[in-house]
């Protein structure tokens, strides 16, 4: 409680600058997931049982990621640097969280644990080596990036072609329509954080061409809040949409 309290009074005492948009995405990402988390949790009772785990990790992705923004935007503040640890911890602790919801709205049409592992398995490879190559060996970034960039796309493919597809084929109806979304927020939304990823590793490296274009933070930030709310978004919508049937 006193650390949290410490917390508090430090960000109560901390300037920005009119200009820092950095910041203010710091800040507009944190107080969007926390109002995503309430949101989820709020409504979880709303649904039957079927439905809440799903709620439920909807709710803890948003919480785990306002969490962490709270402490990237002190980061930022303080250091004016890119909180790409705290950042990268909070990747792999949401993103196999986001696998599991795909796990989660096709269970009832089949879907097995172990297509649940491969796919935290794989975002877990796609995290890892792109913080090793941002972070940790940033001279080989690009064979990092090779490495990240190869897991995202076998996770593309399963969920777009693979057994998960045919899952959603065979349940059919909201909970295909759902698949399909969440595809393409993985598709689409999820291709945001390469571009940060070669803003990022720009100086001097092979994504030399990107480096100064734009905020690499900006980029990360926003794919963040549409991403994470969005995901749990859809899945809010499954639910409302298969109760509704149900009780129709």
């Amino acid at each position: 409680m006193k650390n949290f309290l410490s917390l508090i009074n430090v960000a109560a005492d901390m300037s920005v600058e009119a200009t820092d948009y950095v910041s203010f995405t710091f800040f507009i990402g944190c107080m969007a997931m926390m109002a995503a988390s309430a949101f989820f949790f709020l409504s979880m009772n709303s649904f039957d049982s079927k439905w809440r785990t799903s709620i439920l990790v909807s709710g803890l992705i948003t919480f785990i990621a306002a969490v962490h923004y709270w402490y990237m935007r002190d980061y930022w503040a303080e250091t004016g640097e890119s909180p790409t640890f705290f950042r990268y911890v909070d990747w792999i602790l949401t993103v196999p969280l986001m696998c599991v919801e795909f796990y989660l709205i096709l269970k009832a049409a089949g879907a097995t644990k172990s297509m649940m592992w491969r796919l935290i398995f794989l975002s877990t490879i796609m995290l890892v080596t792109g913080y090793f190559g941002e972070a940790v060996y940033p001279g080989q970034a690009q064979l990092w990036g090779l490495v990240s960039g190869i897991a995202y796309f076998v996770i593309v493919y399963d969920i777009w072609f693979g057994g998960a597809a045919k899952l959603a084929a065979a349940a059919g109806g909201a909970v295909e329509s759902a698949h399909k979304t969440l595809c393409k927020f993985v598709l689409i939304g999820w291709a945001i954080y390469p571009i940060g990823y070669m803003v990022g590793t720009g100086e001097g490296q092979w994504y030399e061409f990107m480096n100064g274009a734009l905020s690499m933070d900006v980029v990360y930030n926003i794919g963040d809040a549409i991403n994470k709310i969005g995901f749990g978004l859809v899945v809010y919508q499954l639910a409302v949409d298969s109760s509704a049937k149900a009780t129709a």
